[in-house]
C-alpha cells in the first residue's frame, strides 16, 4: 500500500518537477546571459578608457598602424579646394576595417605625415558649422553605410592642437561582421596591418568561418 502511494505521489509530482526544471534552466540561462553582457560592457569600458587615456600628441607621434589611421579631412578635398564626397567613403572603409578587426582610432584633421590640418574646412561645408554638426555628419554616414546598429560602436571626441580642431573617431570591435553598403553592394572591409582593404568572396568566407564571437 505504501509503495503504491509513493509511486502515485511521484507520478503526480512529475509535472511539477518538470516545471521546476524549466524554471531552473531559464534562471541559469538568464544568469549566463547577464554575465556575458556584463563582461562585454566591462570590455567596452576598458577599450574606451585605453583609447582615450593616450594623449593626442603621443598618439600622433606613434604613427599609423594596425589600430590607428590619419585622415586630413572628412569631405573637403584640399587639392581641388571643394567638397568631395568620395572622401567620406574612404573614411567609412577605415571605420569598417576597425569594426571588423580589433577596433581602432581614426584621427580626422591629421595628415599622413602627422601634421595637423584641422577639420575647420570640413565644418564650413555643413549647415551647422560646428563640432555638433560634424559629429552628426559622421554618425549619419555610419548609419547609412553600416546600419543603425553600428552607431553604438562609434564614438567622436574633439581636441584642439595648434589652434586647430581634430576629431578622434573611436571604433569598437564589433561582435558581428559589419558590411559597408555601396551602390547596393555589401562589402566586407578588414584592417590588415596599417591599411584597410576589401576582402574578396573567398577571403570573406574564410574570415567568417574563422571568426568567433567578439573577435575578427
Amino acid at each position: 500500500m505504501i509503495g503504491r502511494l509513493v509511486n502515485a505521489f511521484a507520478f503526480e509530482m512529475l509535472p511539477m518537477s518538470a516545471i521546476y526544471a524549466v524554471i531552473g534552466g531559464a534562471l541559469g540561462l538568464g544568469f549566463g546571459m547577464y554575465h556575458m553582457r556584463l563582461a562585454r560592457a566591462q570590455s567596452k569600458v576598458l577599450f574606451l578608457e585605453r583609447e582615450l587615456d593616450e594623449e593626442l600628441p603621443l598618439l600622433i607621434a606613434r604613427g599609423e598602424g594596425e589600430r590607428l589611421e590619419f585622415k586630413s579631412s572628412l569631405r573637403w578635398d584640399r587639392r581641388e579646394n571643394r567638397v568631395n564626397r568620395s572622401l567620406q567613403q574612404v573614411v567609412l572603409k577605415t571605420v569598417a576595417g576597425f569594426l571588423n578587426h580589433e577596433g581602432g582610432t581614426l584621427l580626422i584633421g591629421v595628415g599622413d605625415d602627422g601634421n595637423i590640418t584641422g577639420i575647420e574646412a570640413d565644418m564650413q561645408t555643413l549647415k551647422h558649422a560646428n563640432r555638433d554638426g560634424f559629429e552628426r555628419l559622421v554618425m549619419d554616414l555610419v548609419k547609412d553605410g553600416f546600419g543603425g546598429h553600428a552607431c553604438a560602436l562609434v564614438h567622436c571626441r574633439f581636441h584642439e592642437m595648434t589652434e586647430k580642431t581634430v576629431c578622434r573617431v573611436i571604433a569598437e570591435r564589433s561582435a558581428d561582421p559589419v558590411y559597408l553598403v555601396e551602390g547596393g553592394t555589401a562589402r566586407l572591409m578588414l584592417r590588415i596591418g596599417n591599411s584597410t582593404r576589401e576582402l574578396d568572396v573567398r577571403e570573406a568566407q574564410a574570415h567568417l568561418r574563422n571568426r568567433s564571437p567578439g573577435r575578427a
